[in-house]
C-alpha cells in the first residue's frame, strides 16, 4: 500500500478482520508492539494510523487467515470479468482470465497486491460512500453498482464501465469483495 493510499474506515475494517480470525485486541496489540488502548482507538475511529502502519497491521493478521483455494479457483475460472479482494485491504486474492485481459496483466501478476492504489476517482468515491451506508454494519449489504472511468497506470489498466461490488465471506469469516465489471468497450 502506498503512503498516500490510506484506506477509508480503517477501524471498521480492522475490527471485522480481527474478530473474524478470533484475535483479541490485546493479542493484536502484543503482535504489533502497541498497547490494547491503541488498537481500541483505531477500531473506534478515534485515531487512524498512517497508510504504512495500516498495511503492517493487516500484514500481521495474514498468518491467522485461511486459504480458500476453492473460492479462488471459482473466480479464476469464471467466464466473467471478476476479481476477489480482501475487503479490509483491497489485496487481490484472485481474478479471472477475462479480468486479466481487461487489466492487461498476467493472471498472477496482481495477486497479493492492494488494488486500492489503482482506484479511479469513482472507485474512491464509491468506497468513501460506504461509510455513510449500512455496508459496514450489516452481514449481507445490498450490492453496489456504479460507473468508473478509464485509468492507465504503469502496472495495470482500468477500463471504463460498470462495477458491481458484492460481499462474500472467506472460510475463516473474513469479509471479501467480489468485484464484477462490464467494460463499455465490451
Amino acid at each position: 500500500m502506498k503512503g498516500s493510499a490510506a484506506l477509508p474506515v480503517f477501524g471498521t475494517r480492522l475490527r471485522r478482520v480481527r474478530t473474524a480470525v478470533r484475535l483479541k485486541q490485546d493479542g493484536l496489540a502484543e503482535l504489533l508492539g502497541v498497547d490494547q488502548a491503541t488498537v481500541s482507538r483505531w477500531e473506534r475511529g478515534v485515531q487512524t494510523p498512517e497508510a504504512d502502519l495500516q498495511a503492517k497491521v493487516f500484514q500481521t493478521l495474514l498468518p491467522y487467515r485461511s486459504d480458500d483455494a476453492a473460492l479462488r479457483r471459482l473466480v479464476e475460472t469464471s467466464p466473467e470479468c471478476v476479481h476477489l479482494v480482501d475487503e479490509a485491504t483491497h489485496v487481490c486474492l484472485a481474478y479471472s482470465a477475462v479480468r486479466a485481459r481487461d487489466w492487461q496483466v498476467g493472471q498472477r501478476d496482481m495477486l497479493g497486491i492492494s488494488l486500492w492504489q489503482f482506484a479511479t476517482e469513482e472507485i474512491q468515491k464509491a468506497e468513501h460512500e460506504l461509510d455513510s451506508s449500512d455496508w459496514w454494519s450489516v452481514v449481507s449489504p445490498e450490492p453496489r453498482l456504479f460507473e468508473t472511468s478509464q485509468a492507465n497506470y504503469h502496472d495495470i489498466s482500468i477500463s471504463a464501465g460498470q462495477i458491481l461490488w458484492e460481499r462474500v465471506y472467506l472460510s475463516d469469516g473474513t469479509p471479501a469483495r467480489l468485484v464484477s465489471g462490464r467494460s463499455h468497450a465490451a
